[in-house]
């Protein structure tokens, strides 16, 4: 069995597929299977990851399923995945040449794998720029640390302990609703384990017109039960009052969207909830102006 299972979830991206594909080809290390979750595509993507089953250079298993969002292609892939580690790879960015090496690598140098949950490495852009990188003397922490606490901006590439995300619950999966923000698992194993930091890039990165990342606000109203359910569990987990007030001002936005009126309801921290109400209030009209322009 491999190590490393590289999951890539993809819907209608058979136009740039093929960029992963090739940094996974030339990967230095192929202790690896690249599994691909199609959530629901309409185009050629089948057939091109056909084509490449047929070259036979990597390992590669293909799970189709109707469209239901970028969360929904992570349970799937974690329901399906048997290796012990696992990375998430979107379908528009790629490998460099050593990343597969470089967590083996990393993983394997550390002694006392008990408390420690997987590798939080760098994802860098086309031009080489990275932005937030991690303290030298920061060997472990926590996405929620690094982001709060140490306040380092810019994604990161999580490498996960298959048996540490199965710990956990998947995804909530609503109806009509494409969108859970996938930090919400992160931060639920953060409350118990620890990750290894690494500066190392494991993941080039390129957003594309589409993309989640350039769609925010049209997702916050598209998907306010998924965003509902993060903002809960962050202000449930979070000690920060300036994280948790603007937390609750979202919450109250996506309460607004579902037409929940009762704010305290189910909310773990209901007096600041009381605080940013009004500031919750405004925060759903400036999403409402903004998405109708």
């Amino acid at each position: 069995m491999k190590l490393l299972t590289v999951f890539t979830p993809t819907y209608n991206r058979a136009f740039c597929l093929g960029n992963c594909y090739n940094s996974l080809v030339t990967q230095t290390n192929k202790n690896f299977n690249w599994l691909i979750i199609d959530d629901g595509s309409q185009d050629d993507t089948k057939a091109l990851v056909n084509s490449w089953v047929l070259e036979n250079k990597i390992d590669i298993q293909y799970h189709y399923q109707d469209n239901q969002g970028m969360h929904s292609a992570h349970n799937a892939a974690y329901k399906i995945i048997d290796t012990e580690l696992n990375v998430c790879i979107d379908s528009d960015d790629f490998m460099p040449d050593d990343g597969v090496e470089k967590i083996l690598r990393i993983w394997d140098e550390e002694e006392d794998k008990k408390n420690i949950a997987g590798i939080i490495g760098l994802d860098a852009f086309k031009d080489g720029s990275i932005a937030g990188k991690i303290p030298e003397n920061l060997k472990y922490a926590t996405l929620s640390e690094i982001e709060l606490e140490h306040k380092i901006k810019g994604d990161k590439k999580v490498v996960l302990r298959t048996d540490v995300v199965k710990e956990y619950p998947l995804y909530p999966i609503t109806k009509a609703e494409r969108l859970v923000p996938l930090g919400t698992l992160y931060l639920m194993i953060g409350q118990k384990y620890q990750f290894i930091c690494s500066n190392e890039v494991f993941c080039i990165i390129e957003y594309l017109e589409g993309g989640s990342s350039n769609t925010i606000l049209s997702q916050y109203r598209k998907s306010p039960n998924g965003f509902l359910y993060s903002r809960i569990l962050e202000m449930k987990y979070s000690n920060n009052f300036s994280y948790t007030f603007s937390r609750a001002m979202h919450y109250i936005s996506s309460c607004l969207f579902l037409h929940k009126w009762f704010f305290t309801k189910e909310n773990p921290k209901k007096f600041i909830t009381l605080l940013a109400l009004p500031f919750g209030v405004m925060f759903h009209l400036y999403i409402l102006y903004k998405i109708r322009k």
